[in-house]
């Protein structure tokens, strides 16, 4: 598995990442979540061995980091920010240069480049420089120099980052894919990513977690959580009746959709009674849903407090 305990980094005075400790274990996808400047970035660097702790450790299948750096860096497919690669190669020269580096011979090198190249769609730019690619190519022959040894461990920073929506699609696949016997770390800051990939997510601000839960549990913090949105004929009549159901804390009406949104109490799930109550009343429903939650509002929440001391909060 990978762990870190109390790993922290400072540059002078700054603290960029204090004291943060936690495990993953095999078959899990951890999402790596916090504001700009939280320090995601450099706790990845020094899980992988770029960059060296101020104190604490890390370890990745075993083996320190600090302790053992090439029997660690042999586990680890590695994407760091910004992809950099050497811009006057060749995709396929690059890959080949990397096969090299991590120990690949003959028909087994081959099979490896083969399949990252196919798992990345990359044969259209296989023979043009780097730098003459778009800011997505590069991610993608990023990714693939990350995957090329099969690693047990990927650390993947933003790797849908300059992707367009079809490649976005693909590479969360090819994650999924790879989710099964591998240990992996997304750092991102798109949360629809969360969803689509993470079986759990670590949040944190100012160097240090503070929420460390399911991105499906994190989402039941939402005050939208099992709230009702409603797209029906007459909003403003509809709007006292709800507001008198028990289930139902309160009601806003957006004045530009037009649409309801009914909240729940605490620990009420209000669609069975408001669907009776549109039923009694024949209301005309062009749409009606339940809220899951809003990842995004939660995310604010927590990152928007002062850090206090290093608890992991979870939700209750």
């Amino acid at each position: 598995m990978i762990e870190t305990n109390a790993l922290t980094k400072t540059y002078g005075t700054l603290t960029a990442v204090d004291h943060i400790s936690f495990k993953v274990a095999p078959g899990e996808v951890l999402g790596f979540l916090g504001p700009n400047g939280a320090g995601k970035s450099t706790t990845m660097k020094m899980i992988a061995g770029f960059l060296t702790p101020t104190s604490g450790s890390a370890s990745v299948c075993g083996f320190d980091v600090m302790k053992h750096p090439i029997q660690a860096k042999r586990c680890i497919g590695y994407l760091p920010e910004g992809a950099p690669a050497y811009g006057e190669m060749t995709p396929l020269g690059f890959l080949d240069f990397v096969a090299d580096i991590r120990g690949l011979r003959d028909d087994d090198k081959r099979r490896r480049i083969d399949d990252a190249v196919r798992r990345l769609q990359l044969d259209e730019v296989l023979r043009q420089p780097i730098d003459t690619l778009s800011k997505g190519f590069k991610r993608r022959v990023g990714l693939a120099q990350a995957i090329l040894h099969d690693p047990r461990v990927l650390i993947l920073d933003e790797p849908t980052d300059g992707l367009d929506p079809n490649q976005k699609h693909e590479v969360r696949n090819l994650i999924n894919q790879m989710a099964r016997d591998k240990i992996i770390i997304i750092s991102t800051h798109i949360l629809e990513e969360v969803h689509a990939v993470c079986s759990r997510a670590v949040i944190i601000a100012h160097g240090r977690i503070v929420a460390d839960d399911t991105p499906g549990t994190l989402e039941a913090r939402s005050r939208y959580h099992n709230a009702v949105i409603l797209q029906l004929d007459n909003p403003e009549r509809a709007r006292g009746p709800l507001e008198d159901l028990p289930e139902v804390a309160s009601v806003e009406l957006d004045a530009t959709s037009g649409r309801l949104t009914a909240f729940p109490r605490s620990g009420a799930v209000p669609f069975a009674a408001i669907s009776e109550l549109a039923r009694a009343n024949n209301w005309t429903i062009h749409d009606m849903r339940v809220e899951a939650g809003r990842l995004d509002e939660v995310f604010r929440e927590i990152t928007q407090q002062p850090v206090v001391n290093q608890s992991v909060e979870k939700a209750a």
